[in-house]
Order: structure tokens, then C-alpha cells, then sequence
């Protein structure tokens, strides 16, 4: 038979037991929570496809190799000329507790990535980075209940690199070349080139530096060149028809969170 005392003390533990997860239950409701969208787009290359295969995607709060959190496992492959003109992917979105991320990271397979040239399918071999990952600093600012869009602008064009016959492995291999950006303070510059048929490649410069480029679309001439920072850009068409002349737009602003709409460009014929 359980006495009275005994009763007593039984009732005191419940109590504080009680009151401990409370405690704990309230500590962790303090912490904000937020959201990170993860997207990747393209700049073109003279290439049919260009196929990466992503095994998962890390980011990290500390500023060493501690730290690493999986936020997401695609396990897929993307061809990176798909992902041109605007268009995206989304590579993987999560919650996480409000706070600074320093760095993300790609983990890439070992093989399993290819390039399509002249409508032959060549692998691509990948020197490094399979197991580090390819690691870039975006110090993201993850606000609770705001959603956090970063853009991985993989730039094709540059990180496919051929070797030559006379290397030890003749082919191709995949040396990845990604700017990131927090769409949240970028614009956006868009357009359409006429005539169709100049099919022409459309850069965005600053300072001689090309921070952005895309294919205009062979179908009505639109184009739409994403991510850039908050400035002036000259807005470059070069057409791959050789019978137009390239033509440079310069002075283009672009605002943050908006798109510059620069209508209608013509080319002339090329002298």
C-alpha cells in the first residue's frame, strides 16, 4: 500500500518533471524559424546538353568544416542548357532556425556527368570536389517565417573544359564555375530580339566584367537575363546568324526586385 507521504513525494516529482519539459518545450519555441529555397539556372554554351549529376546539397553556419547540414538529397542529373532564359530548378528547400549561413556546398558524383557535342554523348570526369563538394560563400540571412531565395548561376560554358589527345585521359571534364546570389536583392533585364532568325547569344556587362548571358528564345526572340545586382549594365546581343551585326545597349538599369523591360530590339544587317 502506497502511504500518504509517500503519495505526497510522488506528486512533487510529477510536478517538477512537468514543469522541466515546459521549460524545455518553451526554450526551443523562441527560436525563429525560416526558409531556404535553393534554385540553379544556366548561362549557355556551345554544347547540345550539358549533363551534372547532384548527389545532395550542404549548408553550413560556422566558418570552419564543422557544421554541415544536408537540407537536400537530388540525387538527380540536370542538363544545364534546360535551365537558360530564365528558367530554374529547384535543387531543394528547407526550414531552418533564423541566423547566418555562411557557405553551401554541392556534392557532385564521381562520374555519372556527361556533354553532348555534335549529337555524340562524351562523359565527363570530375578531378575534384566529388568528396569536399564544390563550396561557395553566400552568407545567407535566414529571417523567421521569410523565405530565403538563393540562385546558383552554373555557368556551363566555363566549367566544361576539353582535353587535349595528348593528356593521359583525352576527353572532357567538369570544372564547376557557380556564382550565387540572393534573388531578394536582385533585378532583372528582359526583351525581345528581332529579327528571330540572328538566334543571337544576349549578355549583361559592368565593367567589362559579363555578369549574366542566356540564348534568346529561336521561337519569338525573347530573352530574360536573371540574378544581377542592383546597377548599370550594357546589354549586349551577338547574334550567331553572320548575317547581323552585334548590337550593344548601354545604360541599362536594374532595380531589386523588379525587371527592365527594354522592349523590342532590332538588328540591321551585317555590312
Amino acid at each position: 500500500m502506497v502511504t500518504r507521504k509517500l503519495q505526497h513525494y510522488l506528486i512533487v516529482l510529477l510536478l517538477g518533471v512537468g514543469l522541466l519539459a515546459a521549460g524545455c518545450n518553451n526554450s526551443g519555441s523562441d527560436v525563429g524559424m525560416g526558409t531556404l529555397e535553393v534554385r540553379m539556372h544556366d548561362a549557355p554554351a556551345n554544347y547540345d546538353a550539358v549533363n551534372v549529376f547532384v548527389e545532395r546539397v550542404e549548408i553550413n553556419a560556422e566558418q570552419d568544416t564543422a557544421g554541415w547540414m544536408t537540407i537536400s538529397e537530388p540525387q538527380q542529373s540536370y542538363n544545364l542548357l534546360e535551365l537558360t532564359n530564365g528558367a530554374y530548378t529547384v535543387l531543394g528547400d528547407t526550414t531552418l532556425e533564423a541566423g547566418t549561413y555562411n557557405q553551401i556546398r554541392l556534392i557532385l558524383s564521381r562520374e555519372g556527368h556527361s556533354v553532348v557535342v555534335d549529337g555524340e554523348e562524351k562523359s565527363m570526369f570530375v578531378p575534384s570536389g566529388a568528396q569536399t563538394g564544390i563550396k561557395l560563400n553566400v552568407n545567407a540571412e535566414i529571417q523567421e517565417d521569410i523565405t530565403y531565395t538563393l540562385l546558383l548561376d552554373f555557368d556551363a560554358s566555363r566549367s566544361v573544359v576539353k582535353r587535349g589527345n595528348g593528356q593521359a585521359n583525352p576527353g572532357y571534364l567538369l570544372k564547376p564555375v557557380i556564382h550565387a546570389s540572393n534573388q531578394a536583392v536582385t533585378g532583372n533585364i528582359d526583351g525581345t530580339v528581332s529579327p528571330v532568325d540572328a538566334e543571337p547569344v544576349v549578355y549583361a556587362i559592368a565593367d567589362s566584367d559579363t555578369l549574366a548571358s542566356t540564348y534568346a528564345d529561336t521561337t519569338d526572340g525573347y530573352f530574360k537575363l536573371i540574378g544581377l545586382e542592383e546597377g548599370s549594365y550594357t546589354v549586349s546581343i551577338n547574334p550567331t546568324n553572320e548575317d547581323y551585326s552585334i548590337k550593344d545597349t548601354t545604360d541599362v538599369g536594374v532595380t531589386v526586385g523588379e525587371t527592365n523591360e527594354l522592349g523590342t530590339i532590332e538588328l540591321e544587317q551585317a555590312q
